[in-house]
C-alpha cells in the first residue's frame, strides 16, 4: 500500500496541475450529489 501511495505522491509532484483537476472533479461530484439528493422524492 505504500507503494502505492508513494507512486500516486510522485505523480502529483511531478505534474501540480493534476491537484487542480482532481479537486475540480471531486467538487463537481459532491455538487452533483447535493442536487440530486434535493430533487429527490419519496412514495409513502
Amino acid at each position: 500500500m505504500t507503494t502505492s501511495n508513494d507512486t500516486v505522491t510522485a505523480y502529483l509532484a511531478e505534474n501540480p496541475r493534476m491537484l487542480g483537476v482532481l479537486f475540480t472533479i471531486c467538487l463537481l461530484l459532491t455538487q452533483t450529489g447535493n442536487a440530486a439528493a434535493a430533487h429527490g422524492t419519496t412514495i409513502s
